[in-house]
């Protein structure tokens, strides 16, 4: 297979496959931004529905991130957060 030399344009055929590649991808790109949007908005609605019913946001959120850490990454974490917690004389020895 030969190379086509930087300076030599594209073909035609090239060209318009390469414009309509580049157009496909960007109508998936906006099509998914606007479902990130959607979802961002109704996972919003979710923490307000939970924060009428009297759930602290805050501790909610915390849970989410814990939950996506594996069983070990989260214990090495809270050994660390408890180690320093006990430098600093805030939780018992």
């Amino acid at each position: 297979m030969s190379e086509i030399p930087n300076d030599q344009p594209l073909s035609d055929a090239a060209a318009g496959f390469a414009k309509e590649q580049l157009k496909s991808f960007i109508e998936r790109i906006e099509r998914l931004e606007g479902e990130k949007k959607t979802i961002s908005e109704d996972i919003k609605d979710v923490f307000a529905e939970a924060k009428g019913t009297g759930f602290d946001v805050k501790a909610l959120r915390e849970i989410l991130r814990i939950r996506k850490q594996d069983g070990d990454q989260r214990a090495e974490h809270e050994a660390i957060v408890d180690l320093y917690l006990q430098a600093l004389g805030m939780v018992g020895a």
